[in-house]
C-alpha cells in the first residue's frame, strides 16, 4: 500500500494569529512552511513548523524557489503591512496556488483581496468577536460559526426536554427549519445522524440554519 504523502501549507506571518495557526496545523500533523520577514519570529517557530524561512514575499522568486507551489493551502497572515498582503496573495494566485486563506485589516482591504481573487479573506477580531456575542446572549449555545449574513453553524447541549427522542420524532426540520450535522456524546461523533438515532441530556448537537431558526431552536425546542 503506498504511503500517505502529507498535506503541504504554508503561513505566511507569523504573528499571534499566523502563528496560532502554524502552531496548530503544525500539531495537527501537516507539514508547515512557516515564513516571515522577521529573524526573530524564525527563530521562534523552527519548533512548530516542518521548514521556516526568512523572506520578503513579495519577492515572487523567492516564493516559488522556496517550494510554495507544493502548498494546496497558504494563509497570508501578514499583519499591517497591507501593501505586502495584497502583493503577497496576487504573487500566490498568479502562482496558481488553489486555496489562498488571507488576514483583512478591514474593510477597505477585504475589497481588494476579493477582487485578486483571495479564496478566503479572514477578520479573526470580527469573528471572534460575533461568537463571543451570540455564545453570552444564547445561554444553550457553546460555539457559533457565522457561515453568511443568513446562515449559521451553532453547537447546543441537548436539555432534558429532548431527552429520549429521537430525530424523527423530533422533526426538526419541519418544525424548525434546521439540520443536526452530527451529534457527541462522549467522546464519540455520530456524523449524519439517523432519523432513529436518540438524543439524551448533555449530547452536544452541531446544527446549521437560517440564523433566526437557529435562534428560535435554542429558545424553543430545547
Amino acid at each position: 500500500m503506498a504511503k500517505e504523502t502529507k498535506k503541504q501549507v504554508a503561513v505566511i506571518g507569523l504573528g499571534r494569529f499566523g502563528g496560532s495557526v502554524c502552531k496548530e496545523l503544525y500539531k495537527t500533523g501537516y507539514e508547515v512552511l512557516a515564513i516571515d520577514r522577521n529573524t526573530e519570529k524564525i527563530n521562534q517557530y523552527v519548533d512548530f513548523s516542518t521548514h521556516a524561512i526568512q523572506m520578503d514575499t513579495t519577492d515572487e522568486e523567492a516564493l516559488s524557489n522556496a517550494g510554495i507551489k507544493n502548498c494546496s493551502h497558504v494563509v497570508v497572515a501578514i499583519g499591517n503591512d497591507i501593501q505586502s498582503s495584497i502583493l503577497t496573495t496576487l504573487i500566490l494566485k498568479e502562482l496558481d496556488i488553489p486555496n489562498v486563506w488571507t488576514k483583512a485589516q478591514n474593510q477597505y482591504h477585504h475589497k481588494v483581496l476579493e477582487r485578486i481573487g483571495a479564496d478566503r479573506i479572514i477578520h479573526p477580531e470580527y469573528d471572534m468577536g460575533i461568537r463571543v456575542a451570540q455564545n453570552m446572549v444564547a445561554e444553550k449555545i457553546i460555539d457559533y460559526i457565522d457561515l453568511s449574513d443568513d446562515y449559521s453553524i451553532a453547537e447546543l447541549f441537548a436539555t432534558p426536554i429532548v431527552n429520549g427522542k429521537t430525530l424523527a420524532s423530533l422533526d426538526l426540520r419541519r418544525k424548525y427549519k434546521i439540520n443536526v450535522l452530527a451529534i457527541k456524546r462522549d467522546n464519540r461523533l455520530t456524523v449524519s445522524p439517523m432519523p432513529e438515532d436518540t438524543i439524551q441530556t448533555n449530547d452536544l448537537l452541531i446544527i446549521i440554519g437560517l440564523k433566526k431558526d437557529v435562534k428560535r431552536f435554542q429558545e424553543k425546542g430545547l
